[in-house]
């Protein structure tokens, strides 16, 4: 099985990107409840500096600076470009 083009994350959510999912496929919340065989956990990414972000609900939570760099990064790679955001 080919890996998942991480360029076209947005393309498959009709052009949104998907920040709160990304961030929470990163630091393995998802496979909390759905394992992944073939695909790490980052957990070591969640170590480290804390920064107040808000998932656009208003409440900021603190969340892993590397966590969100690393999701703002794959944002950056769409191909083609998202169009919007989702929670």
């Amino acid at each position: 099985m080919a890996p998942t083009d991480l360029t076209k994350i947005a393309a498959r959510r009709d052009g949104l990107w998907p920040m709160v999912e990304v961030m929470s496929i990163i630091d393995g919340y998802h496979r909390r409840n759905l394992p992944r065989e073939k695909m790490p956990v980052f957990g070591d990414l969640a170590e480290g500096k804390l920064v107040p972000y808000d998932a656009g609900n208003g409440v900021k939570t603190p969340t892993p600076v590397t966590i969100i760099a690393l999701a703002n990064y794959l944002e950056t790679i769409q191909d083609p470009k998202a169009t919007g955001t989702m929670p």
